[in-house]
């Protein structure tokens, strides 16, 4: 790869997909995507190879589908996105795809190298992203529908968890807990979380083609929805960390989450500028960070 390349793929991650905020809180979901399978079934957790693939296939799929992302919106970033790196001619969408192909032929060869049942396990995450990147063959019905299109895309959270926690159960030759769905459907709701979050805007920074949840619904109902996607997904954390055996740590520390992110919720609702929007769009990740650190790691200490 040409020096210039390599410099300017690395400008492209720090806008796109910034490696320094994407990799640790990968690393925590992933690691807590194992611990849970293991606690839940009362099994010992694995060796560290376990983890270290699961971190490396929740990288390459995240990246995956931001290429995807890439494709699916080229013709609006063109139009209403022009500073982005493909539209401004930073790299080429071609580049870009032909890194998460690469990638891909890695994540077969790991995956089939730890089992045949992961291998089908990603396949299956693979066959939703190729899903959601036709927009499911019906692109104007679903932009008509912006919570049909949430809902619809953020089912890939917990097929991709399913996919990490197989690693684990797979590997041990057992079927997963049924109190697993708890933290998939968890894992459904803390997409959901990211992605309002990420779309409740300041009305000065709204633009025109670009779709935000914000001017659907004004900030203050937006702020409020994110809220209460939040709530639901406390109510989760605090079912799961009760079959996890760590109720009263798990909840402890959701709740404290919860009141952090409603007092940003408030305060961005009285005052919808660009810092909060900024300060919304940080408490998502913090809050989904703080649910995977509370789930994976709080019963190792405190659970049964």
């Amino acid at each position: 790869m040409s020096t210039g390349l390599a410099r300017r793929l690395w400008i492209y991650q720090a806008e796109r997909f910034p490696l320094a905020r994407t990799v640790p809180l990968l690393a925590v979901f992933s690691a807590a995507s194992i611990n849970v399978s293991a606690m839940l079934s009362g099994r010992p957790l694995p060796g560290p190879l376990a983890y270290l693939v699961a971190a490396l296939l929740a990288l390459g799929i995240f990246f995956q589908m931001r290429a995807c992302d890439e494709a699916k919106d080229l013709e609006d970033d063109r139009r209403y996105r022009p500073e982005r790196p493909i539209p401004r001619g930073l790299v080429s969408l071609r580049t870009v795809l032909a890194l998460a192909a690469g990638v891909g032929i890695g994540m077969l060869a790991l995956a089939w190298s730890w089992n045949m049942a992961t291998l089908g396990l990603l396949c299956l995450s693979w066959g939703w992203l190729a899903l959601m990147t036709v927009e499911f063959g019906v692109p104007d019905w679903l932009k008509a529908r912006p919570m049909t299109y949430l809902l619809s895309h953020m089912l890939i959270m917990p097929l991709i968890d399913l996919l990490l926690t197989g690693i684990e159960w797979t590997a041990a030759g057992a079927t997963p807990s049924p109190a697993l769905g708890l933290f998939l459907a968890l894992s459904f709701v803390n997409g959901c979380v990211l992605e309002i979050g990420r779309k409740v805007w300041a009305p000065v920074n709204e633009r025109d083609g670009v779709e935000t949840y914000s001017a659907l619904w004004g900030p203050q109902r937006a702020a409020l929805i994110w809220l209460a996607t939040v709530v639901v997904g406390f109510l989760l954390l605090a079912a799961l960390g009760r079959a996890l055996g760590a109720a009263v740590a798990v909840t402890t520390v959701g709740g404290i989450g919860v009141v952090m992110v409603g007092m940003c919720a408030m305060r961005f609702r009285a005052n919808p500028d660009p810092v909060w929007q900024g300060r919304v769009d940080m408490a998502s990740g913090l809050w989904v960070l703080v649910c995977y650190l509370a789930a994976g790691f709080l019963p190792l200490a405190f659970g049964r």
